[in-house]
């Protein structure tokens, strides 16, 4: 059997050991698994979505909160609608070009930022009905993260003027102090090194910046934190490229993408997905770039613009499998992607959702409706989507080779392995390296389990189109025999 194995588009085809195409799959540890459509869940904002968080409190009770450049919202299960919950004011926010909102939950409290043009917000999940300004003067900032027990803020302005490489923290456990040398609050200037570019928290602060990663470590007064510049020659120079999870930092840098775990970059796209990547990546449109990561498949992905966007709307997704360290991608536009939950849902509630239980945007058992339950969504058409319809449609394509070396062959069968869906199989087949390939036309599965072809050439490929409600697929055996040539 032919394993579909890593896809490594950055290497020939030819005896790649791998797998050229893996379209609209995710990795798994001996092949591909299915991956659920892109679904709308709520009604539509009146702009962009720049921003989602997902929020429990105390209770459990989760609350679904969303950002365009004029208004914040929280999603109403009872109506599907995005309701504004800004702060007083016509308009109240007037986020622009780049700008995103981006938001920490600090216990009870939601803090947002909304870049160094707006004041940070910030909603109690116990008692507010709207967000207000978060009062102790604190800056202005881009980034936001929880590190320990303090709010931090990075790429501030702090009322002189904006900073980009200033990072700012708050008293211990009050998001309402911001006076240097009150509570352990303090703020730091990373010299040398570029504007920051993204911050993830935890029991340490992990500061991305355009030429160099800097780690923050409590110490206690009188420094508080800290801060070393740990990687000088290696940068983060795409602001919206960075997220994390159990302590490992994912970020895009100026060779390729990275993980870092604390004390150095590891690569994780070199001579795998980083050239393709960068060939297809529309540059001009780096600020819709953005990243998540989704626990429950062990997948980290970036969505971006390629060079074949019929518009400027993110339309391709890539994914890392980082407990595998494999990849694949996927085609579906989405202008945000983010780690969501869901508040649970009641019989009635659902007809805000769809007019009939087959328009709904999940199976009834989905653990969209059960409230609580993590599942991984986004943004698109100014609505929070989730990733939680129909399976998609997959691709996969094996690498090439000679059937019989140096000579010709002609392929006469194919016989996929896979589980559940349907499929069609095709073989691309050519004499040379440098002629085109040639496909064959979908053959499907006959009675006895194989598919039908007469293709001939010296190297051959096949693929493998999965659709229904597929769960994996495994690999392919390929038949054929050897011809003669004059």
């Amino acid at each position: 059997m032919i394993r579909f194995g890593e896809w490594m588009p950055d290497q020939p085809p030819l005896n790649n050991n791998g797998v050229t195409v893996a379209t609209n799959v995710i990795p798994a540890a001996n092949g591909y698994r299915s991956f659920p459509s892109f679904v709308p869940f709520s009604n539509a904002a009146d702009d962009r979505i720049r921003g989602i968080l997902a929020a429990k409190d105390n209770d459990a009770t989760v609350s679904l909160f969303a950002g365009d450049s004029g208004k914040l919202y929280k999603f109403d299960q009872a109506t599907s609608n995005l309701s504004d919950v800004s702060k007083a004011g016509t308009p109240a926010y007037t986020l622009a070009g780049a700008d995103r909102w981006r938001f920490v939950q600090f216990g009870e409290k939601v803090i947002a930022t909304g870049g160094v043009g707006e004041a940070p917000q910030v909603y109690d999940l116990g008692s507010a009905s709207a967000f207000s300004d978060l009062t102790g003067s604190p800056p202005k900032a881009n980034y936001c993260a929880v590190v320990r027990d303090q709010i931090w803020f990075a790429d501030i302005d702090d009322g002189t003027g904006r900073v980009p490489n200033k990072v700012h923290w708050s008293g211990l456990n009050d998001e309402t102090s911001w006076t240097i040398g009150t509570d352990q609050s303090d703020s730091q200037v990373i010299p040398d090194a570029g504007a920051i570019t993204g911050i993830s928290g935890g029991e340490r602060a992990v500061i991305l910046m355009e030429r160099a990663i800097a780690v923050a470590y409590y110490v206690g007064s009188p420094l508080i934190y800290e801060i070393n510049r740990v990687e000088t020659s290696r940068g983060c120079p795409y602001p919206n490229s960075v997220t994390s999870v159990g302590g490992m930092t994912f970020f895009l840098s100026q060779d390729g993408f990275y993980a870092f775990d604390g004390t150095k970059s590891i690569p994780i796209g070199a001579e795998k997905v980083d050239k393709f990547f960068f060939k297809d990546f529309d540059d001009a449109h780096t600020d819709r770039m953005s990243a998540a990561v989704d626990p429950s498949n062990q997948i980290v992905a970036w969505s971006y613009v390629s060079n074949s966007a019929p518009d400027d709307v993110p339309d391709k997704i890539l994914v890392y499998n980082y407990a595998l360290g494999r990849w694949s991608i996927l085609e579906v536009q989405a202008d945000l992607i983010a780690p969501l939950f869901t508040p649970a849902y009641t019989l009635d509630a659902l007809d805000n959702l769809a007019a009939s239980l087959d328009a709904l945007p999940a199976l009834l058992d989905s653990a969209l409706y059960k409230g609580g339950t993590f599942f991984f969504g986004g943004s698109f058409d100014n609505k929070i989507y989730g990733f939680t319809g129909s399976v998609l449609a997959g691709t996969i394509e094996t690498a090439e080779y000679p059937l019989t070396p140096n000579r010709h062959t002609i392929v006469t069968r194919t016989v996929p392995y896979f589980v559940d869906g349907s499929v069609t199989m095709q073989v691309g087949s050519r004499d040379r390296q440098d002629d085109t390939n040639t496909y064959d036309t979908g053959s499907s599965l006959t009675d006895e389990g194989f598919c039908q072809h007469r293709v001939q050439g010296r190297f051959h490929r096949a693929r493998m189109n999965i659709s229904g409600d597929w769960t994996f697929a495994q690999g392919l055996d390929m038949e054929g025999r050897t011809i003669g040539r004059r």
